[in-house]
């Protein structure tokens, strides 16, 4: 598939999916990674801490490996790195300042050694046998975003990163005239993000944020307020504590994500909180007025701050009636019950809940709408477009604008993670794919979780686990006391004592069976008594617990 001195491109994760982003572009023996991001976990993937790109191809080929170069800062785009790192020799990172400095604070946290790891500035360059990579600057929800230019000899790949076109945004503005100059020089392919591609128009400016929280601020001044936002949203933080100020109120932090944020960027010069920030101890004493609480917890998560002040059983914080919980945030989807709960018990407590959806405007996305999508492919104005960062409707309805913006239809690529592109002289085809799995991270262990074990953790979730205790004489075969049941999340024995003695009669009359023949062995009677049994219940409940037998091998006394 790979041929000598064609530009590939391919996509690891990003693709069919809003997260771990990863795309490679590989020429000869070289191979340039952008991002290496997670995903966090729906229900479904029960225990499971990230979802992974898959790292698989990156193993086989470690050799060809120049660099991994990193657009900005936000998980999907960077949790992957100290996995990554503990499994494959990457030379070198190159990170824009605050990725930077939270990458940095990512390695110390899990005490990974690595010294390849260097910032860069929108005017640097980087220059390799078979490729040349600059950058230019983009508006997202933190700072240091970028797009980035791949010159090859087959032609120009843009990876434009997650961008806004903002006009008046908190921080500064992206590089128009920049990209407009890139367009002119000509973009061979351009890979853009889809995010926010089923919304129609311009996303809101992030000033217009500042307006909103500025008249809540004004409108409560004797009140108490709670600030739920993304910790990674460092501009939203900054405007916050901006605010903060201006209404003479402390601001106390709750959240480890949340420090450490707003300390990355106090030590980077993004933010400004010189005199700002006191303890919970401190909050607590202080004049309701005069403070801000500052936490994690917008999508419901059951252990962020806001949850468990919503819950009433955080240790440090308790409502008051007059309180005023701001959600300067958005729902991630499947996030939206979770949400609910968390707004529905603040209103038990009696206090006031703004939302975006509800009151004013007290959010707005780092991503682009669709005006926004069709500005960066006019300023570019690619041949070919391929959408990435994005579930498979949004990557087609991307396809969709490009059209409308007279990229031809066949020119652009809808794909898969896998699926492979070839560059030749400025002509781009699909020539073939490979297989791309995703890898789980469960506690400290990596990609050694089957599908197996995940169904298991599903099927107990839903119908519970049933075990049954024999104690036996292998040598004898014979039972020497009655088996005994008890189960977990399936039943309550109490309430079904007759469900419970017919399982001990089947496993008795099964065990006793089996012992008819005298070669039966301990497998044997483990095997039969999972397969009866678990026949038994499904057809006697309609569910199907976990069943485990526990066979004790005595001699007969």
């Amino acid at each position: 598939m790979f041929k000598p001195d064609k530009t590939y491109v391919f996509a690891l994760g990003g693709l069919g999916e809003v997260g771990k982003n990863m795309y490679c572009f590989m020429q000869n023996d070289e191979i340039i990674i952008v991002d290496a991001g997670v995903i966090f976990p729906d229900s479904e993937l029960r225990g499971i801490d990230y979802v992974l790109p898959d790292f698989d191809f990156l193993k086989k080929n470690e050799k060809k490996i120049k660099t991994l170069i990193i657009t900005h800062g936000h998980e999907d785009h960077i949790g992957a790195i100290p996995f990554l790192l503990q499994n494959i020799h990457i030379p070198t990172i190159f990170a824009p300042n605050q990725a930077y400095a939270l990458i940095k604070k990512k390695l110390e946290d899990r005490n990974i050694q690595y010294k390849g790891l260097r910032p860069y500035k929108s005017d640097d360059k980087l220059k390799y046998k078979n490729f040349e990579v600059s950058f230019f600057r983009t508006t997202h929800s933190v700072p240091d975003s970028h797009g980035i230019v791949i010159k090859t000899s087959n032609g120009t790949i843009v990876e434009t990163g997650d961008f806004k076109f903002d006009l008046t945004p908190i921080g500064p503005v992206c590089d128009l005239a920049k990209i407009a100059q890139i367009g002119t020089q000509g973009v061979t392919l351009l890979m853009t993000e889809s995010t926010n591609v089923l919304d129609e128009g311009f996303s809101l400016s992030e000033s217009k944020v500042d307006e909103a929280l500025n008249e809540v601020f004004s409108k409560h001044q004797n009140n108490r307020l709670i600030i739920a936002t993304f910790a990674s949203n460092i501009y939203r933080l900054k405007h916050i504590i901006e605010t903060c100020k201006k209404f003479d109120r402390k601001i106390c932090i709750f959240g480890r994500s949340m420090e450490n944020n707003i300390n990355i960027s106090i030590e980077g010069g993004y933010i400004d909180a010189k005199n700002m920030i006191v303890t919970p101890e401190v909050a607590n004493s202080m004049d309701p007025s005069k403070v801000a609480l500052l936490c994690t917890g917008t999508q419901g998560e059951p252990l962020a701050a806001l949850s468990r002040i919503a819950d009433g059983i955080h240790k440090q914080i308790k409502l008051m009636p007059n309180d005023i919980v701001i959600f300067s945030s958005s729902a991630i989807p499947g996030n939206a019950n979770a949400i609910a709960n968390t707004i529905n018990n603040l209103y038990l407590k009696g206090v006031k809940v703004y939302t975006t959806s509800n009151d004013s405007e007290i959010h707005a996305s780092g991503h682009g709408m669709t005006d926004e999508l069709k500005l960066m492919i006019r300023l570019t104005n690619p041949k070919y477009v391929m959408p990435i960062h994005g579930e498979y409707r949004m990557l087609k309805r991307h396809a969709q604008l490009a059209t409308e913006c007279d990229v031809p239809k066949e020119n652009t690529f809808v794909l898969d993670n896998g699926d492979v592109l070839e560059m030749d002289k400025g002509h781009i085809t699909q020539v073939g794919s490979f297989d791309v799995l995703e890898t789980y991270v469960d506690g400290n262990r990596i990609g050694d979780i089957s599908t197996a074990v995940l169904n298991d953790r599903k099927n107990m979730a839903n119908d519970g686990i049933l075990v049954v205790i024999a104690n036996i004489n292998m040598e004898a075969k014979l039972i020497l006391s009655k088996p005994m049941v008890t189960t977990r999340g399936f039943i309550l024995i109490n309430e079904n004592e007759e469900l419970i003695k017919q399982i001990e009669m089947i496993s008795e009359n099964t065990i006793t069976t089996l012992f008819k023949n005298k070669k039966t062995t301990f497998n044997d009677i483990k095997l039969e008594l999972t397969k009866t049994l678990t026949q038994f219940i499904k057809e006697s409940t309609g569910r199907k617990p976990i069943v485990l037998t526990v066979l004790l091998n005595s001699k007969k006394k």
